[in-house]
Parts: C-alpha cells; structure tokens; sequence
C-alpha cells in the first residue's frame, strides 16, 4: 500500500518535492504509459487540495485526447490552440490561468471549473502530452505550482 500525502502544514515547495518523488518512485520501473498516467492522476488528486480535475491529454495525430484523470467527465478531444490546454500544447508553455473565464477560447468542459494550470510535457523538443489541474477556486494556482508540476513533466517525459 503507497500513502505518498504530505503532511497537511507541509510548505507547499517540499510537498512538491515529495510529490516529484513519489512519481519518480512510482513510474521508474514501470514502461506502461496508461498506467504511469494513471497513477500520476492519483498521486495529483491525493496531493493538492481544491482540485476538481487532475490528469492527462495526450497528443494524437495533432490533437490532444484525453488520458488519464480524476475528476467528473472530460472533453475528449481538444484541437491545438483551443482553451488552455490546446494554447499549452500549441505554443509548448506553460499555461497558469486564475480565471478561465477571461482566457480567450475557454473550453468549459466543467463549469465549475474558475483556475488551471496546463504544463505541457515534452520529450526532444515536441509536446506529447499535457498535465492539466483545474479548480473551483479563482486564482488557486502560483508559481511555486507551476514550478512543481514543471518539475514533474520532466521526470515524466520519458516514462508517458
């Protein structure tokens, strides 16, 4: 049995350590990619509060399709430069949003949905997935996030 959780008065820094670890000790012997995403949506949803959505959107045939997730039901495709996600897999950025509702092209797929950050994940050079939190919460996600789950697509390019 895996219990990854930080401590609940953690900083936020080293709970993305211990975060960063616990994929890496999850998903280094492991070549499935399904399953590594899975447990990587797990291991997001376990870790970080006020979340309503955590997981993955594969690139396909020059699309992002849904992968792994934890959440209520997803839109399954999303073309390149549409919503957040599509604006990260795009442009290979980034994507730290505190009100969705004045990104340009919001895809709502949940409405209760009012911040996210999309990190894309990208192996030489090419995106070929994307890490996608959303919130209820405005405003929900900082830099020190967007650093951790940075940090994260990089152990995870190789092993997804």
């Amino acid at each position: 049995m895996f219990d990854f959780r930080p401590a609940p008065d953690c900083p936020k820094p080293e709970a993305y350590r211990q975060l960063v670890d616990a994929a890496d000790a999850l998903t280094s012997s492991e070549a499935d990619v399904v399953a590594n995403m899975a447990n990587i949506a797990a291991l997001l949803w376990d870790f970080l509060p006020d979340l309503n959505w955590a997981g993955f959107y594969r690139m396909v045939d020059g699309e992002l399709v849904l992968g792994p997730f934890v959440g209520r039901p997803a839109c399954i495709r999303i073309p390149l430069g549409s919503g957040v996600c599509g604006a990260a897999a795009q442009n290979g950025e980034t994507q730290l949003v505190e009100d969705v509702h004045a990104f340009p092209g919001h895809i709502a797929c949940d409405a209760i949905t009012n911040s996210e950050l999309v990190v894309p994940v990208m192996r030489g050079g090419e995106v070929i997935a994307v890490i996608d939190l959303d919130s209820p919460s405005k405003a929900r996600f900082d830099q020190d996030d967007r650093a951790g789950i940075e940090r994260l697509a990089e152990i995870l390019a190789n092993r997804i």
